[in-house]
């Protein structure tokens, strides 16, 4: 009989404990990984992209949004930005109302409705559909965009497709992250007669973000490159703060 003092041994850990462990902690690595070559597959190809001569200058964008749940999967957003330009470029300001739903895969349908003001002479508004989707490391989203330009006599449409990813730099659940994305511009009808169409606009960026509470920040370097026929591309190269308020 043994001893009521006597130590309590634990039994040994089954090797499948480990082999799990191990497989688990390859995986993650792997998947962080992909996300950094993917992030600096993004850089190489901001570089390697433009082949033509490019007016550049710097900018300076603020995107401060406002976020509301109005149901398990439903929510409304109030997104604005202010994106300040030195001269001859024109400042440009917009809202933007949201109304999203997800599915039961994860998929967060949206609509929306923007109002912009492109410098002091023209307005435009927008008419929004966008879907959000994960593909294994990557987060992806395509919107269709119609655009009614005050100046224009005739409505434009406008795909646009942007891939990313993610890679949390702790183990804490809302610590920091680098994030990067790279999105192309499709212009399939222009809002001017015979106006360019194709691919229009290539917009990357890097940075981090991170969730205090009830407010997520993003900070970063933007790049919005306009591809334009006839003409040299205009570039802008942008810091870029973003701050969300959730209700």
């Amino acid at each position: 009989m043994a001893c009521a003092g006597a130590a309590q041994v634990s039994p040994a850990p089954s090797p499948a404990v480990g082999v799990s462990a191990l497989l688990q902690l390859n995986e993650r690595y792997d998947m962080n990984g992909f996300r950094l070559s993917f992030v600096a597959a993004c850089l190489l190809a901001v570089g390697a992209f433009p082949a033509a001569a490019q007016d550049e200058d710097g900018e300076l964008w603020f995107n401060p949004s406002f976020a509301k749940p109005i149901g398990d999967r439903t929510s409304i957003e109030l997104e604005t930005a202010q994106r300040l330009r030195d001269d001859p470029r024109d400042d440009t300001y917009f809202a933007r109302l949201w109304l999203n739903r997800e599915d039961a895969a994860g998929r967060e349908w949206s609509v929306g409705v923007e109002q912009r003001w492109n410098g002091p002479d023209e307005r435009e508004v927008r008419l929004l559909q966008q879907v959000g989707y994960d593909w294994g490391p990557l987060e992806l989203r395509t919107r269709l965009e119609q655009r009614f330009v005050d100046v224009d006599p005739q409505t434009g449409w406008r795909l646009r497709q942007r891939v990313g990813t993610t890679i949390p730099l702790s183990d804490e659940e809302n610590g920091w992250a680098l994030t990067g994305d790279a999105e192309v511009f499709l212009t399939l009808r222009s809002t001017e007669p015979g106006g360019q169409t194709g691919v229009t606009g290539l917009r990357t960026f890097l940075g981090f973000e991170r969730s205090f509470g009830r407010y997520d920040l993003s900070l970063g370097y933007l790049r919005q490159q306009d591809i334009r026929d006839g003409a040299e591309d205009r570039v802008g190269h942008a810091p870029f703060v973003g701050l969300t308020v959730n209700f």
